[in-house]
């Protein structure tokens, strides 16, 4: 959610809160619907505020300030300098985390590359090999047909094809990550790797907002290569 909007989602709060004259701490049943709707604009608060990666907050300020402005008292914030704070607080946040990511990306990898077994590329990719295929091996105009397993590198599923029902993923080589075209390119068919994938060749900072991988993420994925099916990326499925 966007600034601007989780402002106004505070100060609809705020307004609910203040005609209930409820505290916010403690038990509160939902008895009528403005209870309920109080509670559920809370929760919805609270989730935008997570998804922008705050995890947490000073309750009794952040009531001072709604309620300061509903009875109209003088605020230790005014607006303008209130949502340039908020920005700068949020973006220095999310820097700092950004930050975090990267520098916990690139020690793993440090480590990771000292382990038998491991090979890396001269783009940095780090791959084992798990099982060797006999088949073909493809290139980035075709068109793979692979099941995958991908963590975060503390070992948290964010996506796997293993044990879903359905058919197996299908895919252009020329159309996912870097990662994955130059390592799906080092193995053959029926061959199973795993990669270890630095950010600058993974999703960067262009990640899904509120999903597992946060910007600056290196990952690890178990892929194995089921058939690769020759031509254009457009071919075919």
């Amino acid at each position: 959610m966007k600034i601007k909007n989780l402002l106004l989602f505070i100060i609809g709060s705020t307004i609910i809160l203040s005609s209930c004259g409820q505290s916010l701490t403690g038990n509160v049943s939902l008895k009528t619907d403005l209870d309920t709707l109080s509670y559920a604009l809370g929760s919805d608060v609270a989730n935008s505020l997570k998804q922008m990666s705050l995890e947490e907050i000073n309750y009794d300020a952040f009531v001072k300030g709604m309620t300061d402005v509903f009875e109209e008292k003088e605020l230790k914030l005014y607006a303008e300098k209130t949502k340039m704070f908020i920005q700068q607080y949020f973006t220095k946040m999310q820097e700092q985390k950004h930050n975090k990511n990267l520098k916990e990306g690139r020690a793993f990898l440090e480590e990771n590359k000292k382990k038998e077994g491991i090979f890396v590329t001269e783009s940095g990719l780090q791959y084992g090999i798990i099982t060797e295929g006999t088949g073909i091996s493809p290139v980035p105009t075709d068109t793979v047909v692979a099941h995958y397993h991908g963590t975060l590198i503390d070992g948290t599923v964010f996506d796997s094809s293993v044990g879903k029902d359905g058919p197996i993923p299908t895919f252009p080589l020329n159309k996912v990550i870097p990662g994955w075209t130059e390592g799906l390119q080092l193995m053959k068919v029926g061959a199973k790797y795993k990669f270890y994938i630095p950010t600058e060749i993974a999703y960067g900072k262009n990640v899904r907002p509120g999903g597992k991988i946060e910007p600056n993420m290196a990952l690890v994925f178990e892929v194995e290569l089921i058939e690769v099916k020759k031509g254009p990326a457009n071919t075919e499925n």
